[in-house]
Parts: C-alpha cells; sequence; structure tokens
C-alpha cells in the first residue's frame, strides 16, 4: 500500500464519505491517486473557499469528517477564510494540502506558491486547526494519521496535513483505527450527579443545546434526557435546525430580544439552565435582556463541564449526556410537546414581497411537498431562516462569513443525495454564487433563492446612510442557462408562490429564484435584532 492509499482508506474508516479539491502542480500526484483508486467519490469546484464551505456542509449534517484538498500557498491561502470558520463554528474539516516534494527543500531557489519560509504554510494553518501533521516520516505516518483523524472527530475541529508530492506512492503500513479519548469514569459520574442534584432543586429548570449536540450526533439522546427530566429544550441561534425530526419538548431557538419573547423569558428566566454544546458568543447571547448567573448554569462543551464556578476537565458531551441517561428513568408520564409555530398562509397576491412573506411560502410549500434541509448565507436570508419551520439548516451563524450559502447547498447534496434548500443575498452570491456551474457534472439540483436587495443589506442596517453598501443589479437570473440552471425572477407574492412550485416540480437542473426585495425591506427578526443591539449598546 502506497502511503497516498493509506491515507484515503484511513479517512474513509473515520467516517469521510467524499472529498471536494481543487487541482494544482503540488497536489497532482495525490489527486491521481484519488481518482483512479476510487476510495472516496472526489469533487471539484472552482474556487477554494467554495472546496471549504463544501466540505464543512457536508462535515456539518453528517458529524463526520469533510474533507477539502489543495494545493501548496496560492491554493491552501486561499481556503484560510473557510476553515477558520470550520474551526470557529467546531466543524471536523480535514484540510489536505500537497506541498514540495523533500528533495525539493535543498534547493537554493525560491519555490513557486512560497511565501516567507517553506514552513509558513503549517505556522499559520496552526493558528485554527486543533492538529497538525507533515508526512515527512514514513514509519510514523500510520500512528500520526491516526491521531490527527481521531482529534478532528473528537474535538469537532479542522485539522491539518501537508503531504509532500513526492511521497505520494511511498510504500506505507496501514493507518490503524484508534479507541476514543475515554473520561475519569469517577470525575463523570460526580458531575452527572452534581448536575441532577441542581436540576432537582430548580423550579424552572431549561435545556439551552447547541452546535456540539448536532455535530457529535446527540439530538436523539438530548430529546431522551429532556422527557426524562421533563425539561423544555431551545436550542442556540448557532443550533436553530436541532430537533427537527424528535418527539421532545422543543420551544423555539433563543436569539435574546431579537427572537421569541416566551422562548426569551423560558431561557434568561431559568433558575437552572443546562447549555450543552452552545458557544457562548455574541450572535448567541449579544441580545440577552439580562446577563446569564453563572451560579445557576452549566456550560458543557469543548471538553470540559462548567457547574456553576465548578470545573469538570476531560468530560466530552457524549459521555456526559451518556452518563446523564445512566442515572435518570424513562419517563411515560411527561407532557406532550407544544411544537412551536411559524408563519404560513401566503397571500399570493401582486403585493412586493417582504421577508416574512418567503418565509411563509416556504412554510407552505414544506406542508404541500415536505420539508427541505436548509443551507443558509449570513444576512436578512438567516434571520428570514428563523421563521422557516425547524428543519436541518447549515449557517456560519457565529462566524457570520459571507459566501458560505451555495457551496455548502452543493456540499449538503454530495453528502445526503438530497435536494437542499439555499437562502443567499445578493451580496454573498457575488462571491461564491457561480459555484452553481458545477451542478451539471454531478446531477445536483438545489433551489436557490436569492434575496435580492441591490445592497449589502445586513450592513446597511446596522449603517444605513453608508452609500458603499449599495451594488448594482446583475439580474442574475438572466445568467442561469449559460450555467446549467434555470433562473426566474419574481417580485410579487403571486409570482413567488408559482416560481417556487415550478422550481419542486424540475429536476435535474438548479432552480434559481431571483427575490427582488425593496432596500429597506428586511425580516422582523433581523429588525429586532438591530433594535435590541443599538439598546445594548446605548447602555455600554
Amino acid at each position: 500500500m502506497t502511503l497516498a492509499e493509506a491515507l484515503l482508506h484511513s479517512l474513509k474508516r473515520y467516517g469521510a464519505e467524499e472529498i471536494f479539491g481543487i487541482p494544482g502542480d503540488f497536489v497532482l500526484p495525490f489527486f491521481r491517486v484519488i481518482e483512479q483508486s476510487g476510495i472516496l467519490p472526489f469533487y471539484t469546484l472552482s474556487h477554494e473557499p467554495g472546496i471549504g464551505f463544501a466540505a464543512d456542509a457536508a462535515a456539518r449534517c453528517r458529524g463526520s469528517l469533510g474533507v477539502a484538498v489543495v494545493t501548496y500557498g496560492a491554493g491552501a491561502f486561499n481556503m484560510v477564510n473557510s476553515v477558520a470558520c470550520a474551526y470557529a463554528e467546531k466543524s471536523p474539516l480535514v484540510v489536505i494540502s500537497g506541498a514540495p516534494g523533500l528533495s525539493e527543500n535543498q534547493g537554493d531557489l525560491l519555490l513557486h506558491h512560497q511565501v516567507k519560509t517553506l514552513g509558513s504554510q503549517y505556522e499559520v494553518f496552526k493558528e485554527f486547526t486543533c492538529d497538525q501533521l507533515v508526512l515527512d516520516d514514513l514509519r510514523s505516518a500510520p500512528e500520526q494519521i491516526a491521531r490527527v483523524l481521531r482529534n478532528c472527530l473528537e474535538q469537532s475541529r479542522p485539522v491539518y496535513i501537508e503531504f509532500p508530492r513526492d511521497l505520494v506512492d511511498a510504500p506505507c503500513d496501514t493507518v490503524p483505527l484508534l479507541a476514543p479519548s475515554s473520561a475519569d469514569p469517577q470525575a463523570l459520574a460526580a458531575c452527572a450527579e452534581d448536575i441532577l442534584a441542581r436540576i432537582g432543586a430548580a423550579q424552572r429548570p431549561v435545556i439551552l443545546a447547541g452546535v456540539e449536540v448536532r455535530r457529535y450526533g446527540l439530538e436523539e439522546k438530548v430529546a431522551e434526557l429532556s422527557r426524562r427530566l421533563n425539561l423544555p429544550v431551545a436550542t442556540s441561534f448557532m443550533g436553530r435546525g436541532l430537533f427537527s425530526g424528535s418527539d421532545c419538548p422543543f420551544i423555539g431557538a433563543y436569539i435574546g430580544m431579537a427572537g421569541d419573547a416566551a422562548v426569551c423569558e423560558a431561557v434568561e428566566g431559568s433558575d437552572q439552565l443546562l447549555m450543552l454544546g452552545v458557544i457562548v458568543c455574541d450572535t448567541n447571547f449579544g441580545v440577552s435582556a439580562r446577563r446569564l448567573d453563572i451560579r445557576h448554569t452549566v456550560n458543557a462543551t469543548d471538553r470540559e463541564v462548567q457547574v456553576g464556578y465548578h470545573c469538570y476537565r476531560g468530560l466530552s458531551l457524549a459521555e456526559l449526556v451518556d452518563e446523564l441517561l445512566r442515572q435518570t428513568q424513562a419517563n411515560t408520564n411527561h407532557a406532550d410537546p407544544v411544537k412551536p409555530s411559524y408563519p404560513r398562509g401566503l397571500e399570493a397576491d401582486r403585493s412586493p414581497i417582504v421577508p416574512t412573506d418567503i418565509a411563509r411560502a416556504v412554510n407552505d410549500l414544506f406542508d404541500r411537498h415536505g420539508p427541505l434541509m436548509i443551507a443558509s448565507d449570513i444576512g436578512d436570508c438567516l434571520f428570514t431562516a428563523m421563521d422557516m419551520d425547524n428543519t436541518q439548516l447549515v449557517a456560519p451563524g457565529y462566524y457570520a462569513t459571507m459566501g458560505f450559502g451555495v457551496p455548502a447547498g452543493l456540499g449538503l447534496q454530495a453528502a445526503t443525495g438530497q435536494r437542499p434548500l439555499i437562502l443567499v443575498g445578493d451580496g454573498a452570491f457575488q462571491m461564491t454564487g457561480w459555484e452553481l456551474g458545477n451542478c451539471r457534472r454531478y446531477g445536483w439540483d438545489p433551489i436557490v433563492l436569492l434575496f435580492n436587495n441591490s445592497c449589502w443589506g445586513m450592513l446597511a442596517t446596522f449603517q444605513p446612510e453608508s452609500e458603499f453598501n449599495q451594488l448594482d443589479d446583475w439580474h442574475f437570473a438572466d445568467l442561469c442557462g449559460p450555467l446549467g440552471g434555470d433562473g426566474v425572477r419574481v417580485s410579487s407574492r403571486a409570482e413567488l408562490q408559482v416560481a417556487l412550485e415550478q422550481a419542486v416540480a424540475t429536476r435535474g437542473r438548479f432552480q434559481l429564484i431571483e427575490i427582488m426585495l425593496a432596500e429597506d425591506a428586511r425580516s422582523a427578526t433581523l429588525q429586532q435584532f438591530v433594535e435590541a443591539h443599538g439598546r445594548r449598546l446605548a447602555k455600554q
């Protein structure tokens, strides 16, 4: 077995199901093996940021490895933003970069794509990956690959592997499958006992679930825990989409003062808040009406559990949830859950479209045809998604990078085979929307809702006086034919409803609906978020 084959087989054994990549000279030998071996399906896109976002989305939706393969220097550095997003939002992304061969390190000439030293790229990626490896030692390579891939899964964060091109065909042993790390059983039991005692003494306990619940595949277990303890469950803003198929007392997404008042009161008024896998960041808590009291919170994230002022280290979220279930009994007397309601019943008339109309139209569509997975970009399209049915969703809710939505949607369809719904603004579409041109090669047919207000709408919301937020009207729908899809521009509710039905009925080609919005049109959720943010700033 060669080193390249050993790496590919290990990726598959550790849960990868496909590879996304863009070729370049330093990675061509490895690409040859990827293509000829057929060990994993292989998809190429048009630009490295899209590769990173697609692989990230594949990892998010499955809770297993996503893989992005690029060339040295110009390729890898071009993907830095995508990898940073995956690190910030805890996505298990494996970055593999081709590199100059070991023999090329001995010359006195600078190599093309080299920035400073040949090791500069490795040092840069150390900043936003949880483990790194240069495959320059064939004897230790199997154990090192196994370590890096296990860390990627256990920490649910990106890792970086640098592959010298002259070692691709070097002989190598099989990569071992390492046993998962495990916590101290006594510490785990004590932590669970502590948490359950606090919940038992509380009057208004609540579970707040975040992204790690999805990353580690714990939705059903957390739902069962909520039923056993009779606890209402909310998700963080970033955890939106959790429990879409679970029968648990789910009350909705918590967005502080920007969201549903009842959810806000349940979370912020809780006298024992059990936070499971929640990233404590401004998008999750920045517009909270009240500051969380650490004395009455449990925060389980990043392999540690903060119980009040006491910290238990080395405990994974999965182990904690299993231990909590072990120490509780099944409950057959729990109340029937009251599901959150979302706007429905679009009036299909000639009125201009506002973002809430889009949410109504999508929810009506889901009622008629069944739900779709959603990949959303940042901006008002994501805030509008908060009014759509609680279906599986991937979005850069914390890192808030533009350009995520379209390539993420392609990653979802590649990973699951299911048709996704993509929500994207015109500004973000200008960045990565052209990746739709790759759908024809692979038979992908996402439905794209393009929110076109001819401006960077969310930025204009915060600073409306700035003219630089204005964008030209590119007539995106007219460009879809040459890209291999169908596009239609709509400006009324009736046109939107007709276009959605046509999009669902048409398979085999991507369908883009360019929704024309007034420059000042915004969702109620975004409006509330901006107002709440302003009130918070005024108090500082």
